[in-house]
């Protein structure tokens, strides 16, 4: 079963947090309890979101907020969507008239299906750093806002961090237990000799067989609109990509019409045919 549907399977269940625990744990590599689901757009009726996204709101056994965000298709301005995803975490989870101690410390987990930005990682991992201009130190807290905030922390510790999975570009092997889990993400497979915190339990309860007759069909439903939103989202790139390699013949055509070569030889390099050729 794709992740993203067993989210959204898992969610009808608020009292299993097993497998979320998991992944979770296995990503920030510690050992993540989750007291409660505050909120979820799995369940929107804006049709496309039915299908293209999955993005849970979750509060930790620490009071800290986790965003699970599943993301299936392109959005270039996916990065400013996560920047608005936690203000919003931040700004509505204090109440009127706390101060900014209680402002909530926030994480973001991106799992996307598509090329984010560029670079040769499958997994990122961002932070806030406090960097002297001048002579490169960096910005602690004092001993007093360390008393206050209740540890040994550093602003890093405050701000929101970001992690981004870009699931496409993962090699299928996996070399470690957060591997195990990006292997399913991607496969929608879970190999029986994987020991990633979660993972078994996933198994378990994630079959597809194990689903009714009504579940199965709605799964297939998805799956069925997941492959028709990536042919329309495919379709005008691939016509763009025509027009301009048409557009590129053309002018090669017209320099070579110009150096008076032959239109049959013009042809034969360009593809265009020979009428096109003459009407240049």
């Amino acid at each position: 079963m794709r992740f993203d549907w067993a989210m959204k399977r898992l969610l009808r269940n608020k009292a299993e947090y097993t497998v979320l625990e998991g992944f979770l744990s296995e990503l920030m590599k510690e050992d993540i309890q989750i007291e409660s689901i505050l909120e979820s757009e799995s369940h929107q009726q804006i049709e496309i979101d039915k299908y293209n996204r999955v993005d849970i709101l979750v509060k930790n056994s620490k009071g800290e907020l986790v965003i699970i965000e599943v993301q299936n298709q392109l959005e270039y301005d996916y990065f400013q969507r996560m920047i608005y995803g936690t203000s919003k975490a931040v700004t509505e989870y204090i109440s009127l008239g706390d101060s900014y101690k209680e402002v909530k410390k926030v994480y973001s987990v991106n799992i996307v299906y598509f090329d984010l930005g560029q670079g040769e990682d499958y997994v990122y991992h961002g932070k806030t750093h406090f960097e002297g201009i001048h002579k490169k130190d960096s910005l602690e807290l004092s001993a007093k806002q360390k008393i206050l905030l209740g540890g040994n922390m550093t602003p890093s510790d405050l701000f929101p961090e970001y992690y981004v999975i870009k699931v496409n570009q993962f090699d299928d092997v996996a070399h470690n237990s957060l591997d195990e889990w990006i292997y399913y993400f991607k496969n929608n497979e879970i190999k029986e000799e994987f020991r990633a915190k979660g993972l078994l339990k996933a198994k378990e309860l994630l079959r597809v067989d194990l689903m009714s007759e009504d579940e199965q069909m709605r799964y297939k439903l998805h799956l069925k609109n997941l492959r028709d939103e990536a042919s329309r989202h495919f379709t005008p790139k691939a016509e763009a990509e025509f027009k301009a390699k048409e557009e590129r013949s053309i002018e090669i055509a017209k320099a070579f019409k110009k150096d008076g070569i032959p239109v049959e030889i013009i042809a034969k390099n360009t593809g265009l045919s020979i009428l096109e050729i003459e009407k240049l």
